[in-house]
């Protein structure tokens, strides 16, 4: 009986269009009014959705700024007028692709600035070659004294180590 109800329940709504996609508020312009709409909408963020074009956005946010450009472009709005329009009314935030002057240089060539200092920082490391091999403390260097035997060295008393030799020579 629950299943039944569920069932006529979602018919229903599918029916009269409760759970359908929601449309975007107003109708498209012509051909290439509608081009600069779509083009303006993909350098919008979505207030809702974080990283998304107000274009690519589901959200009914999304289409209620995407239907406030295409009333703007419809009013005869230049695109900057448009972004302008919502620059005003949300913040630098809601452009996409931040303007390059001012603190915002940062982000243009900050990773510019870091690949150049890594590679820096390799060609230097390059440079220099291996590290060399420090000297003994008795002043004695490790290819002075070849008699030195590897079980003849201070790791002789760790017992851990002591067991893994055992068990390698099994």
């Amino acid at each position: 009986m629950t299943a039944a109800l569920l069932s006529l329940t979602l018919a229903f709504g599918l029916a009269t269009g409760q759970f359908a996609p929601q449309q975007a508020g107003s109708e498209p312009l012509a051909p290439e009014l509608e081009a600069r709409v779509q083009k303006l909408g993909k350098t919008l963020r979505c207030a809702v959705c974080q990283g998304l074009s107000i274009s690519d956005s589901p959200s009914s946010m999304a289409r209620a700024q995407l239907d406030m450009v295409r009333e703007l472009v419809s009013e005869g709005k230049n695109d900057q007028e448009v972004v302008d329009f919502f620059v005003s009314r949300y913040g630098e935030w809601v452009l996409l692709e931040p303007k390059a002057e001012g603190f915002n240089w940062l982000v243009w060539l900050g990773p510019i600035a870091l690949l150049g200092v890594g590679g820096f920082v390799i060609w230097r490391q390059l440079q220099h070659g291996p590290p060399e091999a420090t000297p003994a403390a008795g002043g004695t260097s490790a290819a002075a004294a070849p008699s030195a035997t590897p079980s003849a060295s201070a790791d002789d008393a760790d017992p851990y180590l002591q067991a893994v030799r055992r068990e390698l020579e099994r």
